[in-house]
């Protein structure tokens, strides 16, 4: 692809990195903004800063927030006492979406895939154990996508919680095998988190 511009082509290479987009919708994208007046791409290009600069994480729940304790972590009303552990935000969101769900999360940021060089080390894992461990959670609902590294992961960590007196469920299969959780519909995701089962009948010891 020829760009009479270093600058285009610049934009149209840093654009193509996201997930997604080509060279051609990228340009595509790129041009438009160019259309537009320069106070809205000025306004994304300030939004995109200030996310990079300014989002934390949770320090409970490791999920993306604004401030060092989320607003779900920090909200009274929720029952502090069941987790669900997700994967990412994502999911986080996907669930809230139900109304269904009122205790806390726990964001993994990952799923265990020796394939892809992802131990249980590079995930939020220990800090999940270690909240277990302080005796004031009574259930872990295991919330990841029913994938092989979905199973491995729920897996290890019930492994690492077994010992403690801690109920572990999971979700129920309304969610198709090999689906992500994000892409799964209101109504039938809410109802997964309402009808979960014991995890230990999901699996084979």
């Amino acid at each position: 692809m020829e760009f009479s511009s270093k600058l285009l082509e610049r934009a149209v290479n840093e654009m193509s990195q996201l997930p997604g987009i080509g060279k051609r919708t990228a340009l595509r994208l790129v041009l438009h903004m160019l259309r537009q007046p320069k106070e809205q791409t000025l306004g994304l290009v300030e939004a995109l800063q200030s996310m990079r600069n300014d989002v934390k994480f949770c320090k409970s729940c490791h999920n993306i927030s604004d401030v060092t304790l989320c607003e779900i972590c920090s909200n009274p009303s929720r029952n502090k006492a069941i987790i669900c552990v997700v994967e990412d935000i994502r999911d986080v969101m996907a669930i809230e979406n139900t109304s269904s769900f009122k205790g806390l999360y726990h964001v993994l940021g990952g799923k265990i895939s020796p394939m892809d060089g992802i131990g249980p080390h590079d995930l939020n894992i220990q800090t999940l154990v270690n909240k277990v461990s302080e005796g004031e959670v009574s259930e872990l609902i295991f919330a990841l996508s029913s994938t092989m590294e979905g199973d491995t992961t729920n897996f290890y960590i019930f492994k690492q919680i077994k010992d403690f007196k801690v109920t572990t469920s999971t979700i129920a299969r309304g969610i198709s095998v090999g689906d992500e959780l994000e892409y799964a519909d209101e109504i039938t995701l809410g109802r997964s988190i309402i009808n979960r089962v014991p995890f230990e009948s999901s699996i084979k010891l």
